[in-house]
């Protein structure tokens, strides 16, 4: 039996399909927020490992195939799945190096945070980036193969980007835990 939320997801789908350009984008977030116990089962299980077939997904929920393949297409279609991406061992792939980058800008304007936000989004070497508070403006994690290769970005990228006021590194030692899956 859906729950409310999923009730509720399922009329917004078809606002949405009937005029999509009629519901802020906001809007079609909020319509999922309400996640009943098999949608954060499902969820943790393909967080766990999505290669799961539907059937292995739904005998674990206690769910027919079906009713479990139409919950993941409405949570696709929320945007609460996003994307199926496979994890990479940054160590077996020669990227070994993890460093934590704290920048501050010169000035805070709106026109200065997109140009660093934008001139940053096409550098692969850039896992994560965070808009902070507090004394710095942004934290990146930068992955690279060595000291030389984190030096060549620094020097032929970061340090061509203007408004770029100072730049902080640290350098991981040892990844204590890492985890991309919500705890839902």
């Amino acid at each position: 039996r859906p729950s409310a939320g999923l009730k509720l997801a399922a009329v917004w789908l078809k606002v949405l399909q009937c005029a999509p350009h009629a519901v802020r984008r906001s809007d079609r977030r909020s319509a999922m927020t309400e996640l009943d116990a098999i949608d954060r089962k499902i969820l943790s299980l393909l967080q766990e490992d999505c290669r799961f077939t539907m059937h292995e997904i739904a005998d674990r929920v206690g769910l027919s195939a079906s009713p479990c393949h139409r919950r993941i297409k409405i949570m696709e279609e929320a945007g609460i799945i996003r994307r199926y991406i496979a994890l990479v061992d940054q160590r077996k792939v020669g990227l070994p190096v993890s460093v934590f980058i704290s920048i501050k800008l010169e000035r805070q304007r709106e026109k200065d945070l997109e140009a660093f936000a934008n001139a940053l989004s096409r550098w692969p070497e850039v896992l994560e980036c965070y808009l902070m508070t507090g004394h710095r403006d942004y934290l990146l994690r930068v992955v690279v193969e060595d000291l030389s290769a984190y030096e060549k970005f620094l020097k032929q990228k970061l340090t061509l980007v203007p408004g770029v006021a100072s730049i902080e590194s640290s350098f991981a030692l040892d990844q204590i835990k890492y985890s991309i899956a919500l705890p839902v």
